[in-house]
């Protein structure tokens, strides 16, 4: 049988597709296809990648995105990385400057971070919930599920001689669980080419990707055709699969695996878990909400487009409403949610953003559509502005209960009775506040029961130092040009009461975290993120835009938008997609990332500014329709 099944992939290849491996992008022979069927690694070492067409519109998978390297940027497409990496022997974390190990990650965590709930007075939940949704499409979750629910037992006797586990030691002394028994918090060491057989282990370990590493709502859509089709899309006047429960659309449902992805729903009552083609999204009610929103988005322009152009199939409805949905998210992002955060005259100064509405072609091929390893890593900073509590309103704003955000992870069945007063919720409850605080259940519950105790910054850091990221000091010469060797350094950064307390656990400036850095620093220039997260961010939305032959901005781009859908685009906003798509959503503040009010006041949805898909009308089709009824005479 496994004869005949090697025979059908080498003549597939043949026929075709080409085969690439994941890492290299190079085009594998039928010779190296067959070693990689044979260790069963195919899944994580080998793309298939059917001919590009250049006129086509924006795969699924990723792939024929770059037509001189077809399989960059598609699943399991090798990160870069902003410095060399730096590691111990044996690719073990990097020793201290005097060759001691690094202290303790929970240890760091605790003496930097204090733990309260501090609500800010300027920005919405919504930042932290839209934040999650925009990267979750470039992100790979596989990590922490495999330390969620596949390797649980890292603090356990068995997980001292895995080499998977990475577990963090608490302290004796621990300001929290010195009162506990807890001595111990789970983790594992993050994926790489290495560990699931790609590449050898005497290589730097490189992280896989699970994600493609375009803004393509791949979280949504899915990365793999055959899943889209199988779980997504009706075939229907361009829709989306979905169910009506509770006289709301939903995104389709499964029963049978439930017990597996949606792990918290409080059976029997509880039974509503997303059978999408990324199952990821039933994780945290962040991106669990956005993404039903997301899905009731599509079907809202599909409905209008198959209205607008009778003579359209269902491919052309479903991949152009695909587009406008795709744009309309990187919009917000773009647009809304970074110059709030980052300042709107930074992101034009760096080229980010444009000043005008309209088209810009920067398109470079010799750029790689990639992801760098440390993007990734610094966006973990917003862990610093999410709150504990899901508090929930009515539509008048009157306030109703709260629950705790950790306890709805994977618990997509809270949702059917609740999502209207989460929805209103997230414009009107404060987001954590952009200061040196971090909510305690994200110190020390951070993802729920499905763990005793877990403090998502010490996972960060933790997993920080085990992808061989440099010092911290190293990526702040990269972004200023300056030289650090001493503390004192630091000022230009870093008020000095908070490098006293670096100084606390770092014996020399060299040996500080990146995360560590981060958590400290003072924000940008006219924004509220950290300098150095700013710095890397910035640089990856620049590559991201350039790598991506499909970016919805560009004007020679396959099916491109005309100039009038553009500026239908650029009304976008993340008001304007509550008042579509959320649930009970009749009124609401036009800058809905920031708090109501004065100038900033709640107001009818019918105020705020509507995107017109009347200029997404074929002509075309009247012409048709015409004659057809012309040749019934």
């Amino acid at each position: 049988m496994f004869r005949f099944f090697l025979l059908g992939v080498v003549s597939r290849i043949c026929a075709e597709s080409l085969f690439y491996d994941t890492f290299s992008g190079n085009v594998l022979s039928n010779d190296e296809v067959k070693v990689r069927i044979k260790k069963n690694i195919t899944f994580w070492c080998v793309n298939e990648v059917l001919p590009c067409d250049p006129l086509e519109r924006r795969r699924v998978d990723g792939s024929c995105n770059n037509l001189k390297h077809p399989s960059m940027g598609t699943i399991h497409s090798r990160p870069y990385r902003l410095l060399p990496a730096e590691y111990d022997k044996d690719y073990e974390p990097r020793k201290s400057n005097s060759g001691e190990p690094l202290p303790l990650s929970r240890s760091v965590r605790t003496t930097l971070v204090a733990e309260g709930q501090v609500p800010d007075s300027k920005f919405t939940q919504l930042v932290g919930d839209f934040w999650l949704h925009a990267v979750a499409d470039v992100l790979s979750l596989h990590d922490t599920v495999n330390f969620l629910i596949w390797t649980t037992y890292c603090c356990e006797e068995k997980g001292k001689t895995r080499k998977e586990c990475i577990p963090n030691i608490v302290p004796d002394d621990d300001p929290v669980h010195r009162f506990s028994s807890i001595r111990c918090l789970n983790q594992t060491r993050p994926l790489s080419f290495q560990s699931v057989g790609c590449l050898k282990n005497d290589t730097v370990p490189e992280r896989v990707v699970t994600a493609t590493v375009y803004f393509d709502l791949s979280h949504i859509y899915g990365n793999s055709l055959k899943e889209l089709n199988a779980k997504g899309r009706l075939f229907e006047k361009g829709l989306l699969k979905y169910e009506v429960e509770n006289g709301k659309i939903w995104p389709p449902s499964i029963t049978i695996k439930q017990k597996e992805v949606c792990l918290m729903n409080q059976l029997p009552h509880e039974t509503r878990c997303h059978d999408t083609p990324n199952l990821s999204v039933n994780g945290v009610v962040g991106t669990n909400i956005f993404m039903i929103w997301t899905w009731r988005f599509h079907n809202r322009v599909a409905n209008v487009l198959s209205k607008l152009n009778k003579c359209w199939n269902d491919d052309r409805i479903f991949f152009t409403a695909r587009d406008i949905t795709i744009a309309t998210s990187m919009q917000i992002f773009l647009y809304e949610l970074m110059p709030t955060l980052m300042g709107k005259y930074n992101l034009l100064k760096e080229g980010v953003i444009l000043s005008h509405k309209g088209f810009r072609d920067i398109y470079d091929e010799h750029v790689l559509p990639q992801i760098s390893l440390e993007f990734p890593t610094v966006l973990r900073w917003a862990h610093m502005i999410q709150v504990g509590k899901q508090k929930m309103y009515d539509t008048k704003g009157n306030y109703l209960k709260q629950h705790q955000a950790a306890n709805l992870t994977l618990r997509t069945g809270y949702l059917v009775d609740n999502i209207d007063y989460i929805t209103q919720g997230v414009f009107r409850q404060p987001s954590g506040g952009f200061d040196y605080i971090v909510d305690p259940d994200i110190a020390e519950l951070g993802l729920g029961d499905l763990q005793r105790a877990f403090d998502l910054l010490t996972n960060d850091l933790t997993k920080g130092r085990y992808l061989g990221l440099p010092p911290y000091i190293k990526y702040r010469q990269l972004c200023s040009g300056n030289i650090y060797s001493t503390f004192e350094d630091l000022l230009d950064v870093i008020d000095p009461q908070r490098i006293e307390l670096l100084k606390e656990k770092y014996k020399h400036v060299e040996d500080i975290d990146l995360m560590a850095g981060i958590w400290l620093e003072r924000p940008v220039k006219d924004g509220f993120v950290p300098v150095t997260l700013y710095c890397v961010v910035v640089e990856q939305l620049r590559r991201s835009v350039v790598s991506d032959r499909h970016w919805y901005e560009r004007p020679n781009r396959p099916n491109a938008f005309t100039p009038e859908q553009l500026l239908e685009i650029r009304k976008t906003s993340v008001a304007q997609f509550l008042c579509s798509v959320g649930d009970s959503v009749t009124e609401i503040q036009p800058h809905a990332f920031l708090l109501p009010g004065p100038g900033n006041e709640i107001r009818s949805c019918s105020e705020i500014e509507k995107i017109n898909l009347e200029v997404w009308k074929d002509r075309n089709c009247d012409m048709e329709l015409r004659n057809e009824s012309n040749s019934q005479f």
